[in-house]
């Protein structure tokens, strides 16, 4: 269950109108770093958590709060959407060319589809995209991503900081910055609270450690022209995970053969001289039963 209050969770009242401005501020809703999305990603996860208990509840707790970044970045769009066009910013665009041609305007469907309001989109109107969440079941690889993700959108709060100087907005997004500050540095004691708790054995980078082929499981390939790699801390010394001591290989040579696709079926009309033979038969690959009794007969 949820519960919304119309409060929103910060101040989002800009000084003035600014069109062009709300246009950029629409990455930080709909834009693959944005609001949205660690909303979603949050949601998903928490909802995908098998264990109930603190991890459940603090997954849920950020996600919610998420749910109130969204409310509260598009509640600032609209304002500043607020008698769009006719602004100061706009009208200063539109009088020079060039400055017309750098800063497009508004995003037409604020006004077309949303009627002067925020629409989920990124800044270049693209629609939001489910795929950007990432809610595997699996908590160590997810929160590694949720500290990804909390930095790439501080990042971009960032620069939209510095892109506006309208103290209302400014206002907000100073708030927003410390709330990512704090959840990059929320999901990383929460990896650590994996470990001290014993779960690191259960989740990704620990499975099929007997399974990989262990010699390339340390080494650094060194393929670019750059040789700067080998001071790093990935290029010797014990690995991160405990177990695998790394190392740099200066000069590593191909471990497989050319290539060279398989001749193609003749039905799909690729060009081929030949060269490589003719095409094998189509395998009966794992069908079974039935199927691949009728199959095994035809041939």
């Amino acid at each position: 269950m949820f519960r919304h209050t119309d409060h929103l969770q910060f101040q989002a009242k800009p000084e003035k109108p600014d069109p062009v401005y709300a246009r950029k501020l629409q990455e930080l809703i709909g834009g693959a770093f944005g609001e949205m999305t660690v909303t979603m990603q949050y949601l998903f996860q928490g909802w995908n958590c098998r264990m109930p208990g603190k991890y459940k509840d603090m997954i849920m707790d950020v996600a919610t709060e998420e749910i109130g970044h969204v409310e509260m970045i598009a509640t600032m769009v609209a304002r500043l959407l607020e008698g769009a066009p006719a602004t100061e910013s706009t009208r200063a665009a539109s009088a020079d060319p060039v400055m017309a041609a750098v800063l497009g305007g508004m995003d037409p469907q604020q006004a077309i589809v949303a009627g002067g309001g925020p629409v989920l989109a990124d800044a270049n109107g693209m629609p939001w995209n489910g795929r950007y969440i990432v809610a595997s079941g699996n908590l160590l690889a997810d929160f590694r991503a949720n500290v990804a993700a909390e930095a790439q959108g501080r990042v971009q709060t960032a620069r939209l900081y510095n892109m506006t100087d309208d103290p209302g907005v400014r206002d907000m997004l100073r708030f927003n910055l410390a709330r990512d500050t704090y959840h990059q540095n929320l999901w990383l004691a929460a990896i650590e609270e994996l470990k001290a708790d014993g779960l690191e054995g259960t989740v990704a980078p620990d499975a099929l450690f007997d399974e990989e082929y262990t010699e390339h499981a340390s080494q650094l390939w060194n393929l670019s022209d750059g040789t700067k790699s080998a001071e790093g801390r990935w290029a010797g010394g014990q690995a991160p995970d405990g177990v695998h001591e790394m190392a740099f290989l200066a000069d590593p040579a191909p471990l497989g053969g050319p290539g060279v696709p398989p001749p193609p079926d003749p039905l799909l009309y690729a060009t081929y001289d030949g060269s490589l033979g003719k095409p094998a038969k189509p395998e009966l690959g794992t069908e079974t039963g039935v199927v691949g009794k009728i199959k095994k007969a035809m041939e």
